[in-house]
């Protein structure tokens, strides 16, 4: 069997907030499915070496914001790209805290659920958490963003860690030859109208809201 057959199944785009104790912070995930609705109970796989990881394991709450088809590829570069041990990732994003200490995202989100881990499975890299929803939105607000869009639309990239990374491979079939990779997100630029040279110099990565200089030249190869 390919992997590839495996992205035929379908994902949503979700903010996992979660707190160390101390300050807040949240990651990108695309694997939260409701699996029973007597209670309300959810599943999501959060990779181990994440710092979200860390914080669920330790206080067992986090909180899934529902992202919408109008959040910015900045809000979802800022929060899955980086690690939450070496950047307080949410300074720049708007945010509420719950009376509990875990914060939802208010970045076009369409709805939000505060949940409490009360059984986890393991596999090789990943921890699958059962969690209960405690509490949520009464409504939901816009259209939820799916994977496929947000790799389609957005042309956003999954991180490496992430089930559902694929390792780059450019595409200049619609170029000149040559595209132009971010260092920080793998986003890749290819407009064979527009030449990389002469975007404008405030120009930034539409995924991660890098700078023109984070990106580097990839030639085709001969």
């Amino acid at each position: 069997m390919k992997n590839e057959s495996l992205f035929s199944f379908t994902y949503g785009m979700y903010a996992i907030g979660v707190t160390d104790g101390k300050h807040p912070s949240a990651s990108i995930v695309n694997t939260v499915s409701q699996v029973s609705n007597h209670p309300n109970l959810l599943t999501v796989s959060i990779h181990r070496s994440s710092y979200s990881y860390a914080c669920i394991h330790k206080n067992g709450l986090f909180t899934v914001s529902v992202l919408s088809e109008d959040t910015s590829g900045a809000v979802i570069g800022a929060l899955g790209l980086t690690s939450g041990r070496s950047s307080r990732k949410l300074d720049n994003i708007r945010y509420k805290m719950l009376r509990e200490g875990v914060p939802v995202i208010r970045e076009n989100s369409c709805c939000w659920f505060l949940c409490k881990v009360i059984d986890s499975m393991e596999t090789p890299s990943y921890t699958v958490f059962l969690a209960k929803v405690l509490a949520g939105s009464d409504r939901v607000v816009g259209t939820p963003m799916t994977y496929s869009y947000y790799r389609n639309v957005i042309k956003g990239s999954a991180p490496r860690n992430a089930p559902t990374y694929q390792e780059p491979t450019p595409d200049r079939s619609n170029s000149d030859g040559e595209a132009f990779a971010c260092t920080v997100c793998g986003y890749l630029y290819h407009d064979a109208i527009t030449p990389f040279e002469e975007l404008p110099e405030d120009w930034a990565c539409p995924i991660c809201g890098a700078t023109k200089s984070a990106f580097v030249r990839q030639t085709a190869e001969i």
